[in-house]
C-alpha cells in the first residue's frame, strides 16, 4: 500500500532509539525526508546514517523540547535546509520519573510536564501556521495507556499523556478545515530497551493484564503512526488509536 508520503518532510521527536526509531524507520522507508530529532546526538547520527546506508533519506538534528528556544531554533534550521515540515510525530517522552502523589516533588513533576506535555506543543506551534496556509499536515503524538488508566507512581506521567490527548483533539478542531490532521497513538507495552530493562519477573506480571499475553513490538507502534500520518487516514482526525494488545481490556 502506498502512503502517500514519499517526499514529505517528517520531523519524528526522540527518535534515536526505541520507538521513536521505528517509527522514523517505517516513514523513511515509505519515502520521507525523516527528520531524526534528539536531545542525544550521537543517537540521532548513528540511526540517521543507518537510514541512509539503507538508501533512505534522514538527517539529524539536536532538540531538546523542553526548551522552547532550542525548539524554535531547531524548527528554523529545518525549514531552511529542507523546506516546511509536513508531517510531526511527538514521540519524545522520560518514563524513569516514578513516584506516588504524596513523594513526588514539585521539580520533577514539573521537569517531566515540561518534556512530555510542553514539548510537544512547542513543537506543534512551530509547524501548524505553515500548514494551516498548505492547508495539509499531519500531528501525530504517542500518548499512553496511563494516560487513559492511570498508573501506580506514575502521576506525572499519566498527567503528560492525558494532556497529549486533549492537545491533539483541540489541534483536530483548529486544522480540520485546513486538512490537517491530529490523532494521537496510544502504545500499551512495548519491547523497548526500558522494557527489558526490567526484572524478568516484573515483567512477567505486566505481561499477564495485557490481552494478548505479550509486549508489542516498535513496529506496533511505527506502523499505526505512519498510516494516521498517511493519505490514506485523510479523514480521520481527532481519534485516540489504542495499540496496546488489549490492556484495555478486562483480563481475568
Amino acid at each position: 500500500m502506498d502512503l502517500g508520503i514519499k517526499g514529505k518532510v517528517a520531523v519524528v521527536t526522540g527518535s534515536a532509539r526505541g520507538i521513536g526509531k521505528a517509527i522514523a524507520s517505517v516513514m523513511a522507508e515509505e519515502g520521507a525526508l525523516v527528520v531524526i530529532a534528539d536531545v542525544n546526538v550521537e543517537g540521532a547520527v548513528q540511526t540517521a546514517t543507518e537510514l541512509k546506508n539503507k538508501g533512505l533519506k534522514a538527517v539529524s538534528v539536536k532538540l531538546n523540547i523542553a526548551n522552547y528556544n532550542e525548539v524554535v531554533e531547531a524548527f528554523s534550521s529545518i525549514t531552511k535546509e529542507l523546506g516546511p515540515v509536513d508531517i510531526l510525530v511527538n514521540n519524545a517522552a522520560i518514563t524513569t520519573n516514578t513516584a506516588q502523589v504524596r513523594d513526588m516533588t514539585p521539580e520533577a513533576w514539573q521537569n517531566e510536564i515540561a518534556i512530555n506535555l510542553s514539548g510537544a506543543f512547542y513543537c506543534v506551534k512551530q509547524v501548524i501556521k505553515s500548514m494551516l496556509e498548505r492547508k495539509w499536515g499531519r500531528i501525530v503524538s504517542i500518548s499512553s495507556v496511563a494516560g487513559i488508566l492511570g498508573g501506580f507512581g506514575q502521576c506525572s506521567y499519566s498527567a503528560s499523556k492525558a494532556g497529549i490527548i486533549g492537545l491533539t483533539k483541540t489541534i483536530a478542531l483548529e486544522g480540520a478545515r485546513a486538512n490537517i490532521t491530529a490523532n494521537a497513538v496510544v502504545p500499551g507495552v512495548i519491547a523497548t530497551d526500558a522494557y527489558y530493562a526490567i526484572p524478568e519477573k516484573m515483567r512477567e506480571r505486566i505481561c499477564k493484564i495485557v490481552s494478548m499475553q505479550r509486549p508489542g513490538e516498535p513496529e506496533d507502534i511505527a506502523n499505526a503512526v505512519a498510516f494516521l500520518a498517511s493519505e490514506k487516514a485523510k479523514y480521520i482526525t481527532g481519534t485516540t488509536l489504542i495499540v496496546s494488545g488489549g490492556t484495555d481490556l478486562f483480563v481475568f
